[in-house]
Formats: structure tokens, C-alpha cells, sequence
């Protein structure tokens, strides 16, 4: 077991890659009551189209079959799991993202028996052709539901405006029309190729002994047989540049119109270095300029075109990237005009060395704030370790960043062909 200590976050970090390819890390925080672990692996609603393991040819599978996924490992021949977990004191969840589906449980009691059951549970498929069938009645349900929402109406119709091929338009739970398609054969078939430990991480931090905890989940592990895993092949279509939609109108019963501009980063694969540069320095510069004490946002409030609801927010992968500013607002079409003025005005602003100065500590400031909370580190750790880069390496990684570094990003950030605009109007 790997033994790292990061002193300037004061970190102790546990890890290890056990034979079976599974990748765990212990946080230990013996000071707090609470323990959260969270059992993720690399797969994610974009990953429609693949070679499963053991097999030669490329297959396409419904869309929303990782979400499915998410929901039928819960449900077992004889049992719950929710149950399981409720009566050894534990709080149970899991989501599925674009890239990433997450299994996860906090607990202040019966840690390791938690995490037991946590391993457990999700590396044992249990599907059945009647399950399944009902499980897309309840699906469907949740899809009608976001469909009447609009919040999500307004995330995925930006969305869907920036991108034209990549699978990131399409809704992460699928369509109506997509789950009726999806049998247990498709489930065994993702499972079996993205749920193989080597594709997998767990990351346990709390309250436990951390070498108690790893010799546990060893032992587990050693009782369990897996196939040899082999290089995931996933396809991906090519994405143009530019939006796939200018302006994008949806109407919906709402008192106040929502209006969304959508920043269609990139479309292809970066490597490690390209992503975590821009990943840090595209936030830094949208809370620069958007956060509440930005010359931005108090153009916009001054001119009452923003409320509360005000927000922005950046979203980058190693395939796709977007960032999103939008509001409630009674003005969409003079909202989204002035920020698209003031994103292409980003082009000729040159930062100084002391605003540069500033936007660091801020970002360096809130990072340290979330670390607080072992559920953002945990999250934020997998996912960052998904892409090569260390969560507790990040720090000097921002230290690092010039002012020239700030002023390149911006002079290539914005560009007219890579913005979308989606408005929720009252119907």
C-alpha cells in the first residue's frame, strides 16, 4: 500500500492497484464521525457504441442503458439493497453522468460492513427479463417528469444546441422510445465490459484504520474471479467546431422566460496537460468576470436583465467540454445579445498581473473551502483520476499559471461559431 503525505493541504493519502486491476484509495479523517465512500467506474451515457469484451465486432446499444444500469444494480433476486444498507446505518445513492457512473454510501457506523456491502452489490449483476421490463415503466416515468422540468428543458436544449454528432446531446436517462429497446442482453453486455475492476476505482475517506480497511477490501476482492481485460475500444462520432444550433427556442408553461448561452469548448479528445489547462484556467475566468463581484455580472444586474437565478458554470472532459451562463430573465433576447457582447469582447481584454494575482488565490481559496467536504473530495478525485491527474497535485498546478498563460487562454476562448443560445419562453 502506497503511502502519500501532501502537506500543504495536509492530506494522508492511501492507494494501491490490487491484482485484479481495481484502483483503491483511503482518505483517513479520524477526526470527523462520518465515513463516505463512493465505487465509480469510466462509463457513462456517451458510451453508446463499443467492442465488448471478448468479442471482435463493434456493437451500438440503446440510449440511456448506463442509467438503466445504475438503476437494476440495486435490485437483487431475493433483496434490495437499499434495505441492506438502511439496517447498518448507512445512507445509499449513485448517479450516472455523461462519463461516469458512481455508486456511494455515507455512514458513522459499521464502516467496513458498509463498504463490504457497497463492492458487493455492484459486482453482482442480477438482471431478469421481468425485471427489466418493469423497470422501464419506472424510466419512462423519470424521463416524463424531467421532461415537464424547466431547469433541465433549458440544460439539455443548450446542449443539444452546441452539439450536433456527439452523444452528449442526447438526454443521460435516454428517451421513452430508447429504453423500450433495452434487454438484459444489453445490460450484461455494458456491464461485462465497463464494470471490470481495471475500468473501476473506490475511494473510501472518513473515520476507519486504513490498513484494516484495505486488507478487508483485498480479501474481499481475492474471493472474486474476473476476465482478463482487455483495451476498451469506444467510437465516437466527429464533432464540428461550431454549434450545431444558433438559437434554440422551447416553450414551456413558465411564468418568467429562461434564457441560457451555451460555450461549446471542444468536441475532440485533449490529452492530459490541454485539459487541465483549460479546465482551471476557463473557470478562473468565468468567475473573474461572472461571479457577483464581476464587471460582467454587474453589467447585467444593473441593467435588470439577471435575478437570483443567476448562474454559470463549466463542464470539461477529455472529449467534450461547455461552459453555460444563463438566468431567469423578461428580457431573453436583450440577456443573451449583451453576453454574447461581453464573451467576444474576452478576445482583446488583457488581464494584470496583480487581477491574475488574485483570480489564483480565489481559485486556490475555494478549493481548499471544498476539501472540507469528504463527499467533493471524493467525487473530485475519481473523476480527475479518470483523466491521469492528481486532485492533491492541483494546487501547484494553479501556482503555476502565468499571467501570458491567462491572456493566451483568452485571446482563443470565444468565438461566434462556438455559441448557442437556448430560451424557455412562456407558452
Amino acid at each position: 500500500m502506497n503511502k502519500q503525505i501532501y502537506q500543504e493541504i495536509n492530506e494522508t493519502l492511501y492507494s494501491e492497484k490490487l491484482d485484479n486491476g481495481l484502483t483503491v484509495f483511503l482518505l483517513p479523517r479520524p477526526e470527523m464521525a462520518k465515513a463516505f465512500g463512493i465505487f465509480s467506474t469510466n462509463y457513462g451515457s456517451i458510451d453508446q457504441t463499443f467492442v465488448p469484451i471478448g468479442e471482435t465486432e463493434e456493437v451500438h446499444v440503446p440510449e440511456g442503458v448506463a442509467h438503466f444500469l445504475e438503476h437494476k444494480l440495486f435490485e437483487k433476486k431475493d433483496r434490495d439493497v437499499f434495505a441492506d444498507f438502511g439496517k447498518q446505518g448507512a445512507s445509499p445513492n449513485a448517479y450516472t453522468s455523461f462519463t461516469k457512473t458512481a455508486y456511494l454510501f455515507s455512514a458513522t457506523t459499521n464502516i467496513e460492513k458498509n463498504v463490504e456491502t457497497l463492492i458487493d452489490f455492484v459486482q453482482d449483476p442480477y438482471f431478469s427479463e421481468e425485471s427489466v421490463e418493469k423497470e422501464k415503466g419506472i424510466i419512462s416515468q423519470e424521463i416524463k417528469m424531467y421532461d415537464d422540468q424547466p431547469d433541465w428543458q433549458s440544460f439539455m436544449g443548450t446542449i443539444k444546441s452546441m452539439f450536433k454528432n456527439h452523444p452528449v446531446n442526447v438526454d443521460i436517462a435516454g428517451t421513452v422510445e430508447s429504453i423500450t429497446s433495452i434487454t438484459k442482453d444489453d445490460l450484461y453486455t455494458c456491464y461485462n465490459t465497463f464494470y471490470h475492476p481495471e475500468n473501476m476505482s473506490l475511494f473510501l475517506a472518513g473515520n476507519f484504520r486504513p490498513e484494516n480497511m484495505m486488507e478487508m477490501i483485498k480479501t474481499n476482492q481475492n474471493k472474486k474471479s474476473f476476465k482478463e481485460m482487455e483495451d476498451l475500444k469506444r467510437n465516437l462520432p466527429e464533432e464540428p467546431e461550431e454549434v450545431a444550433i444558433k438559437e434554440n427556442k422551447i416553450t414551456m408553461p413558465v411564468s418568467i422566460p429562461k434564457c441560457t448561452i451555451g460555450i461549446k469548448e471542444y468536441g475532440d479528445e485533449l490529452s492530459k496537460d490541454d485539459f487541465l489547462h483549460k479546465d482551471l484556467l476557463g473557470g478562473m475566468v468565468l468567475s473573474h468576470f461572472f461571479s457577483t463581484g464581476g464587471e460582467f455580472y454587474q453589467e447585467l444586474y444593473k441593467a435588470n436583465l439577471i435575478d437570483g437565478s443567476f448562474y454559470f458554470e463549466t463542464n470539461l472532459d477529455k472529449n467534450f467540454g461547455y461552459s453555460m451562463i444563463g438566468s431567469n430573465t423578461n428580457k431573453p433576447e436583450k440577456f443573451s445579445k449583451r453576453v454574447i457582447e461581453l464573451l467576444l469582447s474576452t478576445n482583446e481584454i488583457e488581464l494584470a498581473e496583480d487581477v491574475f494575482d488574485r483570480m489564483k488565490k480565489k481559485k486556490i481559496g475555494q478549493l481548499l473551502r471544498s476539501m472540507n467536504s469528504l463527499e467533493f473530495i471524493a467525487n473530485n478525485y475519481t473523476s480527475y483520476h479518470a483523466m491521469g491527474i492528481n486532485l492533491f497535485e492541483i494546487i501547484p498546478e494553479i501556482q503555476k499559471l502565468t499571467l501570458q498563460d491567462a491572456n493566451n487562454f483568452m485571446k482563443n476562448w470565444i468565438s461566434e461559431n462556438r455559441l448557442a443560445v437556448c430560451t424557455i419562453a412562456a407558452e
